[in-house]
């Protein structure tokens, strides 16, 4: 059987160069995509392979998954890490800023989506993670950009699952919440009923863990991995 590959979106920082790492200890060959030259530094580490360009910018996209097959001749598992978007007083925010959210949190989603299921359903499976945030579903006024339009992130996923789960292609959110790749100031940390960020590495193993075949039986969920930080039983 051919090895694995891991696709990360978002992969050059933080929680997505984490979970890169954690993949690769298991044994995936890696493919890295991010806006900076972290995501080429770090496929060098890994003896993986690397482009640059954004998760919003749909040539960009097309671009990593074709040279992902063409490398590797197959596209396991992805794991979609975008930015932060847009913040501000609710409704301040303006309407090029709400769209501008759209852009980098929903669209990259439905985009990666539409590229690598044709793969996955031709190698008789797959995988797809999407990264979110501990206010998808407990929205927070610090962050209402990033709560209404993650929100829809988990819908999206359920919907997804529903179609194609009976392909063997799965997807799952991520939920993550406060973590020390993101330079919080301690007042965050206390938050969570740890009262301690998560670290990056601790993310990576739940990410993985979804990526992987150790969760074979979970889809269209919405994991949080926040630290007790959300009330919500």
């Amino acid at each position: 059987m051919p090895e694995k590959t891991c696709l990360v979106i978002g992969g050059g920082r933080g929680m997505g160069a984490a979970t890169a790492r954690e993949m690769h200890n298991r044994g995936y060959q890696l493919s890295l995509m991010s806006p900076s030259d972290s995501c080429e530094q770090l496929a060098e580490e890994l003896k993986g392979i690397a482009l640059r360009g954004k998760a919003e910018n749909k040539e960009n996209l097309q671009s990593i998954v074709g040279l992902t097959k063409e490398k590797y001749g197959r596209i396991d598992s992805v794991l979609v890490h975008v930015g932060g978007p847009p913040k501000g007083d609710l409704l301040e925010i303006d309407d090029e800023d709400w769209d501008k959210a759209n852009e980098i949190i929903i669209k990259p989603v439905i985009s990666i989506a539409k590229l690598v299921t044709p793969i996955m359903l031709e190698q008789g499976g797959g995988s797809i993670v999407n990264i979110t945030t501990f206010s998808a579903f407990e929205p927070s006024l610090t962050f209402p950009t990033s709560s209404v339009y993650r929100a829809g992130v988990s819908s999206f996923t359920k919907l997804f699952s529903d179609r194609y789960g009976d392909k063997n292609i799965r997807m799952n959110c991520l939920l993550p919440g406060f973590t020390d790749s993101l330079n919080l100031p301690d007042e965050f940390a206390q938050l969570s009923s740890l009262k301690r960020l998560a670290r990056a590495s601790e993310q990576a193993k739940v990410a993985a863990f979804l990526l992987s075949d150790d969760s074979s039986y979970i889809t269209g969920q919405s994991i949080r991995s926040d630290g007790g930080v959300t009330r919500h039983m």
